[in-house]
């Protein structure tokens, strides 16, 4: 078997046929300067052609896992399973957002004094390049949130994370928590690191999500949330002996 790569970047898709191959060809070029990498595409249990359209990318760097239509929090989770890296970076497969941001966020995550906690790095689009009513339901969203978790991140729900494998792994699993993470990681005591991020306006295809169905689900998993990491005792390893 050939040595893990240093970074896995998963990515999980659901009816992106038009935008996955674009999406791969722009991250290999970008993430060469991480060193080995692998990119990881996990199909949400797509209706069209996205499977296939990433079997056709020949580079052996990309991989591809399928899995029945679970959500995108499962497909991250799948990925994260499946990855073999130790470091992982996550990315939406719609074309909006600009992997050599994930460079700079592993440039950030390396830096950190290797003693300490492994950190969250959240991506923060300042400049957003959605429609108004996604913009204004979002910083509603937000709002809602810090009052609540107070987990210090203005934009949870942008794709473009990095952290360590290990930590994510001792999460607990639920439909939406990837909207989360910072709160999450926090509980486990690992740092947030926060970095502006490009945006772009979707190339093709249609979002999955509206701003209502989002928002019915959101309060739901918010006071979840809320009442999980009141429940959350995570300890401090004394070591062995």
């Amino acid at each position: 078997m050939p040595a893990p790569p240093r970074l896995s970047v998963v990515i999980a898709v659901f009816n992106e046929a038009e935008n996955v191959a674009a999406v791969a060809g722009e991250a290999l070029a970008a993430l060469t300067p991480v060193g080995d990498f692998e990119i990881l595409f996990v199909d949400d249990g797509s209706t069209d052609d996205t499977a296939a359209r990433i079997r056709q990318i020949a580079d052996p760097r990309v991989r591809l896992v399928r899995q029945t239509r679970s959500g995108k929090s499962q497909a991250l989770r799948t990925g994260v399973e499946w990855a073999r890296a130790p470091w992982i970076g996550t990315m939406d497969g719609d074309g909006q957002n600009d992997p050599l941001d994930i460079v700079q966020m592993a440039q950030l995550a390396w830096s950190v004094d290797p003693a300490a906690a492994s950190p969250l790095v959240a991506g923060v689009r300042r400049r957003r390049e959605d429609p108004w009513s996604r913009k204004v339901a979002t910083r509603i969203g937000n709002g809602i949130r810090q009052a609540l978790l107070r987990d210090g991140c203005p934009d949870t729900g942008c794709g473009l994370k990095l952290f360590e494998r290990g930590a994510f792994l001792r999460l607990p699993v639920f439909e939406g928590m990837h909207r989360f993470f910072p709160a999450l990681f926090a509980r486990y005591g690992h740092p947030l690191i926060l970095h502006d991020v490009r945006h772009r306006p979707r190339a093709a295809g249609a979002s999955k999500y509206t701003n209502w169905g989002r928002a019915l689900v959101g309060v739901g998993d918010l006071l979840g949330v809320a009442w999980l990491r009141s429940r959350t005792r995570a300890p401090a390893v004394l070591g062995e002996g």
